[in-house]
């Protein structure tokens, strides 16, 4: 990312400034991005159909009878891939973010804006909403012609259009966002019974909107002036990190010339830009990626796929903008290991295992503890009685009938008044137990005791919980 140097700063002219400050202010220029073929092209495209294939029809898959991705907020209940997760299960949750967290400095750090340029749903979307665009209103030319066209019935046809399917598009992601809180099957009938609540119909507004405008409109305003992202990835670069870059030593100075007239061009000392500038028209951010690496570059390496065209073309060799090094492109060693990628790559091991780990572990049932808040304890019939409720949680699909029992102080007595603990799938049971026991075998004025519920149909469904016996002081 290239800086200016305090003396320069100072020795810019009063011109240069003003002409800044204009530039933050002067109208937003439309960007008609040129269509690029090549293998990052190819890449880009695989990788959108597959995130959009799979957010498209998710909600469509079953499994065990119930959507297979399925966040039920009025029953706080999360099912992921066959697996039930609830509000006590929060724990995954950050797991989640830290893992998501430490992928993504782990891929800036090692090849810059991988996510950016590929699976960023605003470049998903907005190469979805170019793509539309291109088929309506034509080439990169022709939309340019179009726009600066008068008013017509052809222009007012094209553009219709246009944005008929931008709000069909958006209103289908709209639909299928909303569809991972609210059954698919449920949603899609209220929709065209036109059953819809009130939050169902505000959310599927809003993300219809929010892709219609960001998509369409916006565009690259969202990556350049909005996204945090871009403001703090030069935290995470260093020299041997793979950035797109433009061989200023091989490629200047720029000159244009015929590509069927085969000239010496190096003796009337141009280099192998034939500045066609080819590559800023197939920017989607607009910028030039000749002016060394901005802020506003997302990776989509689609000036390499067009500047490898005209290399070819020229019979000149390819890679004049490629992925590369900032040490590769000074003529010193580059290193892929080194210890930030280390690091990272430590740390994503570390809460992959533990995030795996605590996975295994979990059960389908919870227990949750509270003593009695009116009385620490009571007296009665020589003994020390201490109550508790018990909120045995079922997170499993299925009612399930419980076993409890409690050790920790010797000749303890547990009284439960009902017989058949049987708690429903799903749902929360509260269950009030008391203890007695005799002062001689409390261990002070406050004794560990442990609960362990367990099903009876299931010998692996079962949980143990720590509480506190409190007795009188000895």
């Amino acid at each position: 990312m290239t800086t200016n140097s305090p003396e320069a700063e100072q020795s810019s002219s009063p011109s240069a400034r003003s002409e800044i400050e204009q530039s933050l202010y002067e109208r937003k220029e439309k960007i008609y991005p040129r269509q690029v073929k090549g293998m990052f092209a190819r890449l880009r495209v695989t990788t959108i159909f597959v995130l959009l294939g799979l957010y498209y029809i998710l909600p469509w898959i079953e499994l065990n009878g119930r959507q297979i991705i399925l966040f039920d907020l009025p029953a706080r209940k999360f099912y992921v891939f066959g697996l039930t997760f609830w509000p006590q299960d929060f724990l995954f949750l950050a797991f989640i973010l830290i893992l998501l967290a430490f992928s993504l400095f782990f891929f800036t750090a090692l090849a810059g804006r991988l996510w950016c340029g590929y699976a960023c749903p605003q470049t998903v979307w907005t190469e979805v909403f170019l793509w539309v665009e291109r088929k309506i209103e034509g080439s990169r030319i022709k939309q340019m012609k179009l726009d600066k066209s008068g008013l017509s019935l052809n222009k007012v046809v094209r553009k219709g259009i246009k944005h008929g399917v931008w709000l069909l598009i958006a209103g289908i992601t709209g639909v299928t966002f909303v569809s991972y809180f609210s059954s698919e099957a449920v949603l899609s009938y209220n929709l065209f019974t036109f059953q819809l609540g009130n939050w169902e119909m505000f959310w599927i507004f809003f993300f219809t909107m929010a892709t219609y405008i960001n998509a369409g409109w916006m565009r690259e305003q969202v990556c350049k002036y909005m996204c945090p992202y871009a403001r703090f990835q030069s935290a995470m670069f260093d020299n041997d990190t793979l950035i797109i870059s433009y061989d200023e030593k091989r490629g200047e100075p720029r000159g244009s010339r015929r590509s069927d007239v085969h000239t010496d061009y190096k003796k009337e000392g141009l280099g192998d830009c034939i500045n066609c500038t080819m590559c800023v028209q197939v920017c989607p951010t607009g910028i030039d990626i000749r002016d060394g690496l901005q802020y506003e570059c997302i990776g989509c390496s689609a000036c390499i796929d067009v500047c490898n065209d005209v290399m070819e073309r020229m019979s000149y060799p390819k890679g004049l903008i490629r992925y590369t090094t900032q040490n590769a492109m000074d003529g010193e060693p580059g290193h892929i290991l080194r210890p930030r990628i280390a690091i990272y790559f430590i740390i994503l091991l570390l809460f992959s295992a533990l995030f795996l780990y605590t996975l295994s572990q979990r059960t389908d049932i919870g227990l949750d503890i509270i003593r009695d808040r009116n009385q620490l304890y009571r007296e009665t019939s020589g003994l020390i009685e201490n109550i508790y409720t018990l909120k045995l949680i079922n997170m499993d699909d299925e009612a399930h009938e419980f076993n409890l029992e409690v050790e920790g102080i010797d000749d303890m007595v547990l009284l439960v008044d009902k017989k058949n603990i049987v708690v429903e799938g799903g749902s929360v049971f509260d269950l009030p137990v008391r203890i007695r026991a005799t002062e001689e075998n409390l261990k002070g004025r406050s004794t560990v005791i442990h609960f362990t519920l367990s099903a009876k149909d299931e010998n692996d469904l079962s949980i143990k919980q720590e509480a506190k016996f409190l007795g009188p002081l000895q």
